[in-house]
């Protein structure tokens, strides 16, 4: 990954040409009114792809807001220029549904769209490749069977992924080769939090649709126990105002006894059920036999999680809700309010049952964000449950609490450097700070999720004292005045930079002392003195021991205030830099 983001820093990709009569006839054939956020959103990516740096850019928007209509225009400009665009769907039933859409949204232009699925036999499958091979066809969606050896473009331009986070770690191998020289344009109603963190640290750029089309209603979701008489009147209210039910059930070997036990409680209605071990074509025929209106209720797995559209189901139950992720939640309740019918969701859990705290904060955080364009605050809020997933392996989640990604940059910088033959000795360290003080943008003083997102971005980025203060100037020029807990942030954003700089592994408070505690490393830069000389700018009192042959500066902070013990710690780890520096300049 490091080096595909190396590579990709460095190489020139094909620059688009601007609009021209043809895009915006093919704009203007849309038949709504787009939202601010759409045509904001249009106008980043569009920019993107008239640049010769390849874009990758995340397209945030909940289910329904109309980020498909956003992917057409960019696969519009890429095909209006020549190039091929290959969309890639997690599911082949959505891959279906995306043909259907874009099949209709091309029919009056001269663009040739084709799915490749495994619903069609060899012989299909062979023409379709042969004529993308050839250029014949300009739009191809698929599942990952695009990603196969035997499927060869003519002139690929533009990749379109839905719902990256439902490919598997072999698939998304597959994928970087393929992202390396063309642009890459990310659709996903809730980010996993390791996709949102490479965004909001400036891997990705972020485009995010919040605002809802009109008329639409938020879903109405209540976190409770598992109750039979709850699940039989909510079946049939749904079924008197003419509507459908989705009943999760994600046990595949029990799933028919739960379809036996429903059949028992509310035999009013027809019920079917589908799951991933079934052929595709049982699959799909119960899943579009349910679309026709033939069954009531749809016993499922999680396998409804991406892309079926049915807007007649507005009543969603979810068993053991507790056992899932956010992003799963939150994905799974957009299957149902997808018109102008209020919707309904019961995530329900076993009554013997004590939840786990992250349960408990995954449950109250989904049925807390039930306003409309809330997809994005749940990845935000999922990657403070779960923390940023590991960046550089197959674990998708973990409890690394947003780390990871300094120790990231330092590794592409070398990748950078390595390409260009430069070697470089590791100038730098990733500390970690935990010093108990509050320090966050709060809701009264930024409230808007892109502007807070930019800010603490730019608080990573802070990379010298000048920098700080100039954020600082901004902050006040743009919100006002700041509280403390901003000022407090402020304050560690320079603190970490300074530590990073001198090799400081951890700074952590334990009651009446603040430990400062060293890599090896920096004993290639700082004799013993070094630290004394640091020390002796700082007003707190320090000593200075060593641990398994690493350096630790511990600081006692009896009866200090937070800004006294962040002013001293800063001053201790600005000096050390002066250090390092004037050594360094000595040297050269």
């Amino acid at each position: 990954m490091i080096q595909l983001y190396a590579e990709r820093s460095q190489l020139k990709g094909f620059a688009f040409s601007s609009d021209d009569r043809n895009q915006e006839e093919f704009d203007n054939f849309f038949t709504y009114v787009e939202t601010e956020d759409q045509l904001r959103s249009i106008r980043e990516i569009k920019s993107d792809m008239e640049k010769e740096q390849p874009m990758d850019r995340l397209l945030v928007g909940d289910v329904g807001f109309g980020k498909t209509e956003v992917a057409m225009r960019a696969a519009f400009k890429a095909v209006n220029d020549g190039k091929q665009v290959a969309v890639l769907v997690p599911t082949t039933v959505l891959a279906q549904q995306h043909f259907t859409n874009f099949t209709e949204r091309f029919s009056e232009f001269a663009v040739t769209v084709a799915v490749l699925s495994r619903f069609q036999t060899k012989s299909e499958q062979e023409e379709i490749l042969n004529k993308v091979k050839k250029g014949q066809i300009d739009i191809v969606i698929g599942t990952h069977r695009l990603l196969s050896k035997d499927v060869q473009f003519s002139d690929l331009g533009l990749l379109v992924i839905d719902e990256e986070q439902r490919f598997g770690v072999k698939h998304k191998e597959m994928l970087k080769e393929l992202k390396k020289r063309i642009d890459v344009l990310t659709l996903t109603a809730t980010p996993i939090p390791r996709t949102l963190h490479m965004s909001m640290l400036g891997i990705r750029d972020l485009s995010i649709i919040e605002t809802p089309p009109t008329d639409r209603y938020p879903v109405q979701t209540y976190v409770m126990e598992t109750n039979p008489t709850v699940i039989r009147d909510a079946i049939l209210r749904e079924l008197d105002r003419g509507g459908q039910v989705y009943y999760l059930y994600n046990k595949i070997d029990t799933i028919e006894q739960k379809v036996s036990e429903l059949r028992e409680l509310v035999p009013e209605a027809s019920i079917g059920f589908i799951h991933g071990r079934m052929s595709e074509i049982e699959l799909e025929s119960t899943l579009f036999s349910f679309i026709e209106g033939e069954y009531d209720v749809l016993v499922t797995t999680t396998i409804i999680e991406t892309g079926v559209d049915i807007p007649n189901a507005n009543t969603l139950f979810i068993e053991n809700a507790d056992h899932m992720g956010l992003s799963t939640l939150y994905q799974l309740r957009g299957r149902v309010g997808r018109t102008n019918r209020i919707a309904y969701a019961y995530l329900m859990y076993r009554p013997d049952k004590t939840l786990t705290e992250i349960s408990e904060k995954r449950l109250e955080a989904i049925k807390g964000f039930t306003e409309l364009g809330s997809g994005f605050k749940i990845a935000m809020q999922d990657l403070s449950i779960r923390g940023a997933g590991n960046l550089l392996g197959a674990a998708q989640s973990g409890f690394i609490d947003s780390v990871g990604y300094e120790l990231y940059s330092q590794l592409l910088e070398e990748a950078i450097l390595q390409k260009q033959g430069k070697q470089q000795k590791r100038q730098k360290s990733n500390s970690e700070i935990l010093l108990q003080i509050d320090a966050y943008l709060p809701e009264d003083y930024i409230a808007d999720q892109r502007q807070k997102i930019e800010i603490y971005k730019r608080i990573k980025e802070i990379d010298s004292r000048v920098n700080y203060e100039e954020l600082q100037i901004e902050l006040m020029d743009r919100f006002g005045e700041y509280p403390d807990v901003v000022a407090y942030l402020l304050e560690i954003g320079l603190l970490k930079y300074f530590a990073d700089q001198v090799f400081v592994e951890k700074i952590e408070r334990k009651q009446e002392t603040v430990m400062v505690l060293f890599e090896p490393i920096a004993g290639q830069y700082f004799l013993t003195q070094d630290y004394f000389q640091a020390l002796s700018r700082t007003t707190l009192k320090a000593r200075i021991a060593e641990e398994n042959g690493k350096i630790m500066v511990v600081f006692g902070i009896r009866q200090k205030k937070d800004y006294e013990i962040l002013e001293g710690l800063m001053t201790f780890c600005e000096q050390l830099v002066q250090i390092k520096e004037s050594k360094k300049t000595e040297n050269d």
